[in-house]
């Protein structure tokens, strides 16, 4: 599933292209990418067509585009969702489920193509409500002190926790709740409620940075440890960010279509039974959640 820097890399991709362009036309060639869309706040199409989009904004895996309207285009890719920039005429993508079309006052007419294999994706516009702590929503890229929707949120988004490269991410709140969880430190990084936009990729890789063993009960750290991995977190998904983030095949890419490549820069993911870069021990590969959990059995100790 694309985790925090995929998705940041379409929504700065987005940024420029959306921003200040009217929605022309919707076209829905799959209802079922429409899930999340709650019908009796109107049809998705009526609720698009003709207004204006504000901004890109990005809370952990959750993307959202503000409408003049009050509401937003909220974005989730799923396990292999897309959204491509197209021109006009483009020959048609592959598995495509929604397009808009989008009339900007300085590029002109652009197709935004949401694609989508295995359809666990979805958009759907939605209501907005102010933000619990008064702050930002979410990244975006921009600050302007006179725009309302920077601190209003979607309902669908609302639950989810701050992201550790938001400017509004509090680092003593996150330590906090972690001195107050006795599950494991992995799990308790993948939980969206707690710190959001972290997925098994980037949790293996900060916990190896960090040298902490997957299973480590979040509460059994030191304030010196768990410093440490939110460092590690901030700079794995940053360096992630910088190589546009991680690729395994055709599904992860850009509004381009163009694949990051971090995954050459992994040290513990997928990297079970080659040399730990450190120590030169094996790096395992275990079971966890229904899915694996790589680390270094000599690095990454219980403690």
């Amino acid at each position: 599933m694309p985790e925090l820097p995929e998705v940041e890399v379409v929504r700065a991709g987005l940024q420029p292209a959306v921003t200040d362009a009217r929605v022309t036309g919707v076209e829905i060639f799959d209802e079922r990418s429409l899930r999340r869309h709650v019908p009796a706040s109107g049809l998705f199409a009526d609720q698009l067509r003709g207004h204006r989009i504000l901004a890109a904004v990005r809370r952990g895996k959750f993307l959202w585009l503000p409408l003049d309207s009050g509401r937003a285009l909220v974005i989730h890719l799923g396990m292999s969702g897309q959204v491509l920039l197209r021109t006009p005429g483009a020959a048609l993508d592959r598995m495509l489920r929604i397009r808009l079309t989008l009339e900007h006052p300085s590029h002109g007419e652009l197709w935004v193509n949401f694609v989508d294999q295995r359809i666990f994706g979805s958009m759907a516009v939605d209501a907005m409500g102010p933000t619990s702590d008064g702050l930002p929503a979410g990244y975006s890229g921009t600050v302007e002190a006179d725009a309302t929707w920077q601190h209003r949120i979607p309902s669908q988004v609302a639950h989810i926790a701050r992201d550790p490269i938001d400017p509004s991410f509090s680092s003593n709140l996150f330590f906090a709740a972690l001195a107050r969880k006795n599950t494991g430190i992995k799990r308790a990084l993948l939980d969206q409620n707690l710190i959001s936009g972290i997925g098994n990729i980037y949790a293996d890789e900060a916990l190896f940075a960090a040298r902490i063993h997957y299973v480590q009960p979040a509460a059994s750290l030191s304030p010196v440890k768990a410093v440490a991995l939110l460092a590690a977190v901030r700079t794995i998904l940053h360096r992630a960010l910088a190589e546009g983030g991680t690729s395994f095949d055709a599904q992860y890419v850009n509004v381009n279509g163009q694949s990051g490549y971090f995954a050459h820069s992994l040290e513990a993911y997928g990297r079970q039974g080659t040399p730990c870069s450190r120590c030169g021990t094996l790096i395992v590969r275990e079971q966890f959640m229904n899915r694996g959990s790589h680390f270094c059995p000599r690095c990454q100790r219980l403690r």
